[in-house]
């Protein structure tokens, strides 16, 4: 959930920027009916040129974090902070999508709406399998969500008890859902920011545990069926960075090296290390009780501008799958796609590296490309600009490299916009520069070059690169370093420059995958 900020009409004036009007003169484009042809034609434009192919996005409406992700009977669910009516934050309800393989969508009717409690903020969705609850009927195990509502009302009055944490479920495997009649099920002990309850069951002690961001920490809670819930701890007042509120933390386990290791997640806007939103994690030991880290250090999920709220769908065995919202509070209400507003990133499978003695996670979206029919083609036997007409919505670009160097991989289009990604052998850093990648003037902050410090110590390195039409999921040194961000060429890149300083690195091989649509 995001930190709040009211809503007005200057929020939907700046999003005319697509053709870098001002927010001046696109007021005066509307005629005096109301109709706005150029605006009509800026939309479409933004939905051939934006709209992914291989990324979750809202048919209309504003998107932003994912929420109540749980897999059933061969189907992840996927929900959402949604707006139907209008691209800019408003009204949350719970949106809902459905998909088999992660890649290919089906958004849903709206599940979740908001009610004389509250709107429908961030939470999650498990599947009672032991009916704790006392919700299912006939054998069915319910599904039961669990989210905050925020009562704006309340917000506006000063009050500081806005935020409740109410649940729902569902007899249909999360088609439908029946409010609880005696929610909230957690009332706000009198903390402003008090939001995102991730709900998980712990097999140690038999009972569902609780995460909720408060303030710039979390709270655990626990609970033997879901309605009655007690306070266990805090984690994080002392720890990770604090720039910024905490939100839409996770809790989940993974193994490394046959030892069991507990992941907690927490998001935090601002203070990303790019600026603005950012996920940060914090490995350790969770008794059911409270959470203890074994490190001292700041470690991100992603160090690009472009995932936050990312959290790891429920009941779906040991692996971890995670999804996050594909932008960034600084800018996210003004990015020109019109029709609708954000992304999900692709599905990442999350695993655990040890290097030198630091436990880091690492993020793979690779496996679920094997969904796609796909043409593979070798790019590069050295330097040297070439030109790829049919390189398509969505691709994957991928390199090995046995002798660590320094290495530039520019996207451009015949307008002289590019968009570079690579490493600095120099300054030990990945990055990407969407300084001049295409239009930005929407926001002062959007155009920029984003670093990320090198965790590796090999010397063998390699990366790959998923691009979908507005979009790069930077995957380098085994998931180990991760970059995301979004970017809006004018028009499409149909161009590939790869550079290098060291010859041999880029005689080595560089293969472009080009997605082709089901």
């Amino acid at each position: 959930m995001k930190t709040l900020i009211k809503i007005n009409l200057l929020l939907i004036i700046i999003t005319f920027s697509i053709l870098n009007v001002s927010a001046q003169n696109s007021s005066q484009l509307i005629s005096k009916n109301g109709t706005n042809t150029t605006l009509q034609n800026m939309a479409e434009k933004a939905e051939v040129l934006y709209r992914p192919q291989i990324h979750f996005t809202p048919s209309k409406g504003w998107m932003n974090d994912p929420n109540g992700m749980f897999y059933k009977d061969g189907v992840y669910h996927l929900y959402f902070q949604h707006n139907p009516d209008s691209n800019v934050w408003g009204p949350m309800h719970w949106g809902h999508a459905t998909s088999k393989n992660l890649i290919n969508w089906k958004q849903e009717p709206i599940a979740i709406y908001p009610d004389s409690i509250g709107m429908i903020f961030s939470g999650s969705a498990v599947v009672d399998i032991k009916n704790t609850s006392g919700f299912g009927k006939n054998g069915k195990a319910p599904i039961v969500a669990i989210f905050t509502q925020h009562n704006m009302e309340g917000e506006y009055s000063g009050r500081t008890d806005f935020q409740n944490q109410s649940i729902a479920y569902s007899l249909d495997n999360g088609y439908t859902w029946k409010m609880y009649k005696g929610n909230p099920v957690i009332k706000n002990p009198g903390i402003k920011d008090f939001r995102d309850p991730k709900v998980i069951w712990h097999d140690a002690t038999k009972k569902w545990i609780m995460v909720v961001a408060v303030k710039n920490k979390v709270s655990f809670y626990s609970s033997a069926n879901l309605i009655q819930w007690t306070k266990e701890s805090d984690f994080g007042e002392d720890l990770g960075n604090h720039d910024g509120v905490w939100e839409c933390p996770d809790l989940f386990t993974l193994s490394n090296d046959n030892k069991k290791y507990w992941v907690l997640t927490s998001s935090i806007n601002p203070g990303g290390p790019n600026k603005g939103s950012a996920t940060q994690f914090f490995i350790g030991d969770f008794d059911g009780h409270s959470f203890k880290s074994n490190s001292n250090k700041t470690k991100w999920m992603d160090y690009g501008a472009d995932n936050y709220a990312g959290v790891t769908w429920s009941d779906n065995g040991p692996e971890k799958i995670s999804i996050g919202w594909m932008s960034n509070w600084i800018y996210a209400r003004e990015v020109p796609t019109f029709n609708w507003r954000s992304a999900t990133t692709l599905p990442r499978t999350l695993a655990l590296k040890n290097v030198n003695g630091e436990m880091y996670l690492t993020s793979d979206a690779s496996k679920f490309m094997y969904a796609l029919p796909k043409k593979i083609q070798l790019l590069s036997k050295g330097n040297g600009k070439l030109n790829v007409p049919s390189l398509g919505s969505a691709y994957k670009i991928s390199f090995d490299q046995n002798n660590l160097s320094s290495y530039t991989v520019s996207l451009s289009n015949d307008l002289g916009e590019y968009l570079d990604f690579g490493y600095d052998s120099i300054t030990n850093q990945f990055f990407i520069d969407r300084t001049l990648a295409g239009v930005h003037k929407f926001n002062p902050e959007f155009a920029a070059k984003h670093f990320a410090p090198r965790l590796a110590v090999s010397k063998t390195t390699g990366f790959y690169a998923i691009v979908d039409k507005a979009s790069i999921e930077f995957f380098a040194d085994g998931g180990l370093n991760v970059m995301t961000d979004i970017f809006f060429p004018t028009v499409p890149y149909t161009n590939i420059n790869i550079i290098s300083n060291n010859k041999k690195a880029v005689e080595q091989r560089f293969e472009l995958s080009t997605f082709l649509k089901n």
